[in-house]
């Protein structure tokens, strides 16, 4: 099942049992490749030489031997895959779909393969009426006791109307969802096969180093249990996913298929789960996403536990911090001027906004860790067991303050209740010639196109002038505007106000807070040089 992405080019790995496609070639062992042969065609010239040119003949073999002595070859992996192939599984998922719903993405779509027309694994013809289909799809898992638990991508089994699970020695066996967590795309599966069944260690991930060899194992394109081998690229990939993203990127070859596959060290022990892959055609081109195995960890011992994951929750919506905001923030400048987590907005009604947490704020550290990052943010909070108190650290003005938050349980939709401004909605149009954006109320039926909650205010953007400041900033008609600089904002003629205010102190950039698609984050912005604004 291929899971839509911000990214289009972004395919999680998983595919129905009849699909067709190539294999990526594991660009380190082809390396390898041409070194021995150039090291062999180098030999063989040496030795063509005559003796009257031993000198060169003797430094040309000394050249060689160095080249040697600092060549590290190509791992043997043959122990390890037949110690831990009896714990590696694939995964049968049947389904039932609507032939009419939307087959792009997800458990709730029919896999797209990337060059081949929508439903082809499944289906050839395109005539006949649109009814209810089975379906059946096919990815990776592992089983991690002797009982029976195999975990897995929840995106493998989402919607799935039974569960079977083959193991390496062809044995099937029927499973039951324990539970399942979409943010981070985990699910754990029981299955009873009446003795103790082989299994694998979940290792540290925090030990991986970029540079390792790891081992991939899985089941694409259903063809059954397959090993590819490479090395970690790098660590703590956002892809764009979600708010706990910190994929290890490897460039071992995963397709379609591999989803929920383990990644192994070279000693055997799991330090990530196949997730995900980058790919411009459906295909491996060596760029491959694992989650880590120590969040795996915490959130399969939930699973196992309860059949669901509880999380802290403090109540921020944040962002990274970029040049321009921080330039249009005051921030201070240096090599970690761009560290911590920018409070964009804060709930109404959560830890953060009764602990006088405020928009603008830079949390950098979380129970004495640093934040570097929004997912750092996200995870460390997350991680907080819920009605215990939470130290965080954070920049206000220029000053560091500290402030104890009792976090509480995340609610079902925790970004539903967000600040969006506040006060009475003015009246009339007004338009900023020198930022080049057009501002005006924000309307019931302006409330109704942009899915806004009943309480937002703000001033909307209805025009952008191309190439103004604006522009340039990414401004978008549509976006609501709640904020200039640390001032809220409820209609267009407060904005005015706050602009001006802040061209007469000097300021040759402003942040401005803004809502889109039910996000809300900061935008840097430069102030132009002409301070006059238009009608319009």
């Amino acid at each position: 099942m291929v899971k839509k992405y911000r990214r289009s080019a972004l395919t999680l790995a998983l595919l129905g049992a009849t699909a067709l496609g190539g294999f990526g070639a594991s660009q380190a062992l082809a390396a390898n490749t041409s070194n021995s042969s150039a090291n062999n065609s180098a030999n063989m010239t040496t030795s063509s030489t005559t003796s009257g040119n031993s000198n060169t003949n003797d430094k040309a073999l000394n050249e060689s031997a160095a080249v040697q002595e600092h060549f590290t070859p190509v791992p043997d992996f043959t122990n390890l895959v037949k110690k831990v192939t009896p714990a590696v599984v694939s995964i049968d998922v049947h389904l039932k779909l609507d032939q009419t719903s939307d087959q792009s993405g997800g458990g709730q779509g029919m896999p797209q393969i990337p060059g081949f027309p929508p439903g082809f694994p499944f289906g050839f013809g395109q005539g006949g009426p649109a009814q209810p289909q089975a379906v059946e799809a096919k990815g990776s898992g592992f089983i991690i006791n002797s009982d029976g638990i195999v975990v897995t991508n929840n995106h493998v089994v989402k919607d799935a109307r039974t569960v079977s699970v083959q193991l390496s020695d062809g044995e099937s066996y029927p499973a039951k969802i324990i539970g399942t967590d979409p943010k981070t795309d985990l699910a754990v599966l029981k299955i009873k096969a009446g003795h103790p069944l082989p299994y694998v260690e979940l290792g540290s991930s925090a030990d991986v180093t970029p540079g390792e060899w790891v081992v991939a194992m899985g089941n694409p394109f259903g063809l059954g249990g397959s090993v590819t081998a490479g090395i970690v690229s790098a660590l703590g990939r956002d892809i764009g996913d979600g708010p706990y993203d910190k994929f290890i990127q490897i460039d071992a070859p995963i397709n379609e298929g591999n989803s929920g596959g383990p990644l192994f060290d070279q000693q055997g022990q799991v330090i990530g789960i196949n997730t995900a892959i980058l790919t411009p055609s459906g295909g491996s081109v060596g760029i491959g996403f694992a989650i880590p195995s120590d969040m795996v960890k915490r959130v399969v011992t939930q699973l196992v536990a309860h059949g669901k994951v509880t999380r802290g929750f403090l109540g921020v919506s944040a962002q990274q911090i970029t040049k321009s905001v921080a330039q249009a923030m005051g921030l201070p400048s240096g090599d970690a001027a761009h560290d911590g987590a920018l409070v964009a907005a804060v709930s109404a009604d959560s830890p953060a906004n009764r602990a006088g947490l405020k928009a603008g704020d830079v949390i950098t550290q979380v129970n004495g860790t640093k934040v570097t990052n929004p997912q750092d943010l996200a995870d460390d909070i997350s991680n907080v067991e819920p009605g215990h108190d939470a130290s965080i650290t954070y920049q206000r003005n220029g000053k560091s303050h500290q402030v104890t938050v009792a976090v509480e349980a995340m609610p079902s939709n925790p970004d539903a209740a967000f600040q969006q401004g506040g006060g009475k909605h003015g009246a009339g149009t007004v338009g900023h010639g020198a930022l080049g954006l057009t501002l005006a109320p924000l309307t019931p039926d302006a409330r109704n196109q942009l899915n806004l909650p009943s309480d937002a205010s703000g001033a909307v953007i209805t025009g952008v002038k191309p190439n103004s400041p604006a522009d340039q900033a990414g401004l978008q008609p549509g976006d609501l505007l709640v904020g200039v600089g640390d001032t809220d904002v409820s209609n267009p003629q407060q904005a005015e106000q706050a602009v001006q205010a802040a061209r007469k102190s000097g300021a040759s950039a402003l942040a401005l807070r803004i809502v889109r698609q039910g996000q809300a984050l900061f935008v840097g912005i430069g102030l132009g040089k002409d301070g006059g604004d238009n009608q319009g």
